[in-house]
């Protein structure tokens, strides 16, 4: 089984995304079950993780009723206020729909670069942990070097990172971010996501500018690790859903057959109990 590890639905006249580019960017247009099914159908590809675009609860439940009436949404990664006192009663509700899968919040844009080591957060992750859900965790290079130290508050916590950290590709940025997430590699309750390059790379990227953070990755990761995802509909600033399969296959470099459906489906089925 092919699965999409990492996909975004819009529905613009229901949720406001303040902070998309203005138009004519492709991301100012609904993108929505019915456009990205023939898609996959296409490439082979047997369903997808859906995973959140915005910090509200709401979102979360209109993916799972999108998950309800599309098959091919295999899993839901949504967001929930992870400092809420009440988040244990929240968790309760969201885990009566079996597609609901884990939690993500967008660390990338928090004001505090250490907002995943506060007191508060650190409860809700704990309370994931407890409970098996998984943790999407939505980062640039220099929150990596939090991770060994969250592992250590949360043994229990499974974690996903995005789109390897987002490393500034299109600048050569490399060596700090590679030793940060050897660090985190070493942590056996972390996986990592080969997704989001393009839109790092410089506009005129070629797969070899994706090479070395793909191979520093399945060196420090393994293939057991690792799973692929496009991050459409957002790579379609760049690229086309796939375009991005093609950036990715070609960055990977020549695999066996089992690696290639291990990057594309295997882990993401371990990870997300698909």
């Amino acid at each position: 089984m092919r699965i999409d590890a990492h996909q975004h639905f819009w529905d613009l006249g229901r949720f406001d995304y303040a902070w998309m580019p203005p138009a004519p960017s492709p991301l100012r247009e609904d993108h929505l079950p019915e456009r990205l099914a023939p898609i996959l159908a296409r490439n082979r590809f047997d369903g997808t993780v859906l995973v959140q675009a915005n910090t509200l609860i709401e979102e979360t439940h209109w993916l799972l009723d999108l998950a309800s009436r599309h098959e091919f949404i295999r899993a839901v990664v949504g967001w929930v206020d992870l400092a809420d006192p009440r988040l244990g009663y929240t968790l309760d509700q969201l885990q009566r729909h079996p597609k609901f899968k884990g939690v993500r919040h967008p660390v990338q844009d928090e004001p505090d670069e250490r907002w995943l080591l506060r007191e508060d957060v650190i409860g809700g992750l704990r309370e994931l942990g407890r409970r098996g859900l998984p943790y999407d965790l939505l980062l640039r290079p220099q929150h990596l070097r939090l991770v060994p130290t969250l592992a250590e508050r949360v043994p229990a916590l499974r974690m996903a990172i995005d789109h390897l950290a987002k490393p500034r590709i299109g600048e050569r940025f490399f060596d700090d971010w590679a030793r940060d997430l050897e660090r985190a590699a070493a942590l056996r309750q972390v996986c990592c996501k080969l997704s989001g390059m393009v839109t790092e790379a410089a506009p005129d990227w070629k797969a070899a500018d994706l090479r070395p953070y793909v191979e520093h990755a399945l060196r420090v990761f393994g293939v057991q690790r690792l799973m692929f995802g496009s991050d459409w509909p957002v790579c379609r600033q760049r690229v086309s859903w796939k375009q991005s399969l093609a950036a990715f296959t070609q960055s990977i470099g020549a695999q066996a057959m089992e690696v290639r459906e291990r990057l594309l489906g295997g882990t993401a089925r371990e990870f997300y109990n698909i």
